[in-house]
């Protein structure tokens, strides 16, 4: 699936042909035109420029991508393929520039502006469109929503806890599993550790670090599953707990276990906060207990309740009850954004601080996103023919959402935030908008620490 050259959409095939005759250079622009979040966190177009544009075609990818145009019934550009293969060793005569990423944009502004280098291949820009779009709205999305829900899970720690210090680690990625791929995982999980530092996905981690230079991006901890608890049999229950506590526990290990294969009430009450109370106590870690099944908002602030009957509390300077440091909770369970409101709505309700609870999140963190839930798009916005530069633009009647920019573009911050401007009217004002790719070339190679520094600045 390396083939750049049929890395886009069937219909781009005659493309080519479409153009004004004496068309030079098509500028194209990226942006959010609105959606779920009024703001996004721009993510992930330094990986696809890594994986797929530092890497040439070949001649073999050119002979690939003719056979299967010809038995799809596209035309095939072999002309201007063979001279990209010959003139630029088979690198992409693009240049584009893009916001630094980690920033953070309200939408409808350009975020990536890409444009061909070589008169010749005025084609080549909206070409690319299906594989940069792509690369583009899904980390950007993935980042945005888990920015969403650090800023919900913040305003409730800020109201019930007495600092943010365990903020970092209040959402864990668990969407390994339900990504539609394992690249899918690797974007997505990176996405969110831009916002947060707990994860189960592994495959983030090393997109972080192939891509980003981040030697350890995230963290996770000893876990049980089902299968792990049920395999001691019903009446093994406490003894599968006690066997976590002896396996990982120590000063200052937290493990986590999922506590309702049978009976959540009766693992809480009478096997955790009975049976094995005191060695919760005395092990000198942290016990994560997880239920993973019921309405989490009445789940959750119950069993924190039953916790604290078992150990006890401490009311924070806030005012809010607060679990010994040897006990807290994570739900996993249903959760998305919405849910993690309600939930620490309900805590707050009856006086429960955020710092009891953890949150982890799967499918709605990696897979229930599309292109429009941020209603992302690429469109031309500038012709250049026979030397002459002109705007295009679409203003369909019928939907004027989707009307696109003119001319080249610039993005600009002033007091009021970000703002995208034609780039002939710049001025002095600087343009945030940076070449971070030209022919083949990275020019800028963002590491993580950095991107996560632009993101938690807003």
């Amino acid at each position: 699936m390396r083939n750049l050259v049929l890395n886009t959409d069937s219909y781009k095939m005659s493309h080519f042909a479409q153009y004004p005759q004496g068309a030079e250079y098509v500028s194209s622009y990226i942006e959010s035109r609105g959606g779920v979040y009024p703001e996004t966190v721009f993510f992930g177009l330094q990986a696809f420029l890594k994986a797929y544009l530092s890497r040439p075609i070949s001649r073999a990818d050119i002979d690939e991508a003719e056979a299967v145009c010809g038995a799809h019934g596209v035309p095939f550009n072999r002309e201007g393929w063979e001279y990209i293969l010959n003139e630029y060793q088979g690198y992409l005569p693009l240049e584009i520039e893009a916001a630094p990423e980690g920033t953070v944009l309200p939408t409808g502004n350009v975020m990536v502006q890409v444009i061909n280098t070589d008169p010749k291949c005025a084609w080549l820009t909206s070409y690319i469109e299906t594989a940069l779009l792509r690369a583009v709205w899904y980390p950007t999305t993935v980042a945005t929503v888990s920015r969403a829900c650090r800023n919900i899970i913040a305003r409730y720690m800020e109201e019930t806890a007495d600092n943010l210090e365990g903020l970092p680690f209040k959402l864990h990625d668990f969407g390994a599993r339900g990504a539609s791929a394992e690249e899918a995982a690797a974007l997505g999980g990176a996405a969110h550790l831009v916002n947060f530092m707990g994860t189960d996905t592994l495959s983030g981690i090393m997109a972080a670090r192939r891509y980003y230079s981040a030697d350890m991006a995230g963290f996770s901890i000893p876990a049980a599953e089902h299968s792990t608890i049920t395999s001691w049999g019903r009446d093994g229950e406490a003894a599968a707990y006690a066997n976590m506590i002896q396996q990982f526990g120590g000063e200052g290990c937290p493990v986590a276990v999922v506590s309702d294969s049978y009976d959540f009430w009766n693992a809480i009450d009478n096997l955790w906060g009975g049976e094995l109370r005191e060695q919760v106590q005395q092990f000198g870690g942290t016990l994560v207990v997880r239920p993973d099944s019921g309405e989490p908002t009445e789940i959750v602030p119950e069993a924190i309740e039953r916790l604290m009957t078992r150990f006890g509390y401490e009311t924070n300077t806030r005012g809010y009850r607060v679990l010994p440091t040897c006990i807290r909770l994570i739900q996993g369970d249903g959760i998305c954004a919405r849910s993690i409101e309600a939930i620490l709505e309900a805590m707050k309700k009856r006086g429960l601080s955020a710092d009891n609870v953890t949150f982890g999140m799967g499918g709605e963190l990696l897979q229930k996103i599309n292109r429009d839930t941020q209603k992302f798009a690429m469109k031309a916005s500038a012709i250049r023919i026979d030397g002459e530069w002109r705007d295009i633009y679409k203003d369909p009647a019928t939907d004027p959402g989707k009307r696109s920019k003119r001319g080249r573009l610039a993005l600009v911050e002033g007091p009021q935030g970000y703002r995208t401007v034609r780039e002939d009217e710049l001025g002095d004002r600087r343009n945030a908008l940076v070449k971070v790719f030209r022919n083949g070339e990275l020019l800028v190679d963002w590491d993580f620490d950095a991107v996560r520094e632009r993101a938690a600045n807003r």
